[in-house]
């Protein structure tokens, strides 16, 4: 993250606690203006500021809210939803992005365990049979529609 701070730095000249604009950030991060307008929308943890006539100034804070998210996106495979489950489950823990490790394991879906309620297997076979049989009544019913 020092690294990515220091070569801002060169790029723009200004110092790594400077606010950026969205050009900069763009330029900054590879990615499109329309990007990170798109990613305000569904990340409400970024929250630039706006000048007058829309203008946005982006924070330290935000630009390496920014990377984390591109990271997760493009280079880790996660989906947007995925970045937000991840942006809840850290703001629950009180914990900032900019604090996450460089790299974490992928989201697995959870292993529900049965519960003593569920149903078992022949009570499903029975209920699905039932259901086709008045299924194939409705079909009858429907092919004596048709042919009178």
């Amino acid at each position: 993250m020092a690294q990515a701070n220091e070569a801002a730095v060169r790029r723009t000249g200004k110092s790594g606690a400077a606010f950026r604009t969205t050009g900069e950030v763009s330029e900054e991060l590879n990615l499109p203006a329309h990007v990170l307008r798109f990613w305000e929308s569904k990340f409400p943890e970024i929250r630039p500021l706006k000048r007058g006539g829309g203008r946005r100034y982006y924070r330290p804070e935000d630009v390496e809210l920014l990377r984390r998210i591109r990271q997760f996106l493009y280079q880790e495979g996660y989906t947007i939803r995925g970045v937000q489950k991840l942006l809840r489950e850290r703001e629950g823990r009180e914990e900032s992005m900019v604090e996450l490790p460089p790299t974490l394991f992928r989201l697995e879906p959870a292993v529900v365990p049965p519960s003593p309620a569920a149903p078992s297997r022949q009570a499903l076979l029975t209920a699905l049979e039932e259901v086709r049989g008045e299924l194939m009544e409705i079909r009858a019913l429907l092919d004596s529609i048709d042919t009178k």
